[in-house]
């Protein structure tokens, strides 16, 4: 398959005629679709590091161009999946500051990683977020900030709580399984325990707060948290690398796929939102595979704005 061609494709500028092509080719072997999902996955990764910032020289103002996609595609051999960041700061531990050196680690737009802390919780973190935490725990407490989506293991230890910070409240356990979805920019807040059992509360309410029991969630609703059962576990087999949808909405899946590739869904097809959905897609096959398998349902168009950021369905 040619490059430029597969890359105009994930692009969403291919020609119908160069899209058929692409999919022909796709769907004639395993082999091709892996090469499909490697090209995809470097074209991702590279699209996030190809936007500079210039000055207009006419006027001053500063705008962001997007580099040409081949001439990065040929500079990069590999580019790393996360960022980790280490840094002398201060910590809080049971109201006191304490000088300690910090770790953060960011995972970039359609990625997720796992990671092991300190105390031995294993830690899966999804597209987007970033978790900072001390290199190691003091004697009182294992606390942590997170921004984005998290699935714990903790690690049993009675003697230091564990408890994770978010822009919207905190959770406070000993030992337990569960998932944290938490971004800054989206205002939400929602937990959910697999097992064991864990506190939630609101930053602003420390004092109070709900206790979960397995299979319930605690979600921030018109400020308030709010107990709900839970019954469907597919949707945080975010671990796996899958996005899975049961029933939902072409809206619902937009909202998911803007925060797993950090872009921006603008619907202008009203007849999209008639229709519900099953299904679910692979982080590796790109918002582009998944749109056009969306397109097998129902009919509708897209296109991408000058600097990739938005995609307007139409």
């Amino acid at each position: 398959m040619n490059r430029e061609i597969l890359y105009r494709f994930f692009n969403g500028t291919a020609a119908s005629d160069e899209a058929m092509q692409v999919r022909k080719w796709l769907e004639s072997s395993d082999e091709n679709r892996h090469t499909f999902l490697k090209e995809r996955r470097l074209f991702d990764m590279v699209l996030m590091n190809a936007c500079e910032e210039v000055v207009d020289g006419q006027n001053g103002r500063r705008r962001t161009r997007v580099v040409s996609l081949l001439k990065e595609m040929a500079k990069v051999a590999a580019v790393a999946a996360l960022t980790v960041a280490v840094c002398y700061g201060y910590f809080l531990h049971d109201g006191h500051v304490e000088d300690t050196a910090l770790q953060t680690v960011s995972v970039p737009a359609g990625q997720r990683v796992n990671i092991v802390l300190p105390d031995g919780t294993n830690v899966w973190l999804n597209a987007r977020s970033s978790l900072t935490y001390p290199a190691s725990f003091n004697r009182n407490a294992r606390t942590m900030t997170l921004d984005g989506e998290a699935y714990f293991e903790v690690a049993r230890d009675e003697t230091k709580p564990f408890v994770v910070h978010t822009a919207q409240g905190f959770v406070e356990v000993l030992g337990t399984h569960f998932n944290v979805n938490a971004y800054a920019s989206e205002n939400a807040f929602e937990t959910t325990l697999m097992s064991g059992s864990l506190k939630v509360r609101l930053n602003g309410d420390p004092a109070g707060g709900v206790m979960l029991t397995p299979d319930e969630k605690a979600i921030l609703k018109e400020g308030k948290l709010q107990i709900e059962h839970v019954d469907d576990y597919t949707h945080y087999r975010w671990r796996e690398g899958l996005i899975c949808f049961s029933n939902a909405s072409f809206v619902e899946i937009m909202k998911e796929l803007e925060k797993y590739y950090g872009i921006s869904v603008q619907v202008q097809n009203a007849d999209v939102t008639k229709y519900s959905y099953t299904g679910k897609f692979r982080f590796t096959d790109g918002i582009d595979y998944a749109l056009w398998v969306l397109q097998e349902d129902v009919h509708f168009t897209y296109r991408r704005s000058d600097d990739n950021r938005i995609i307007h369905i139409e």
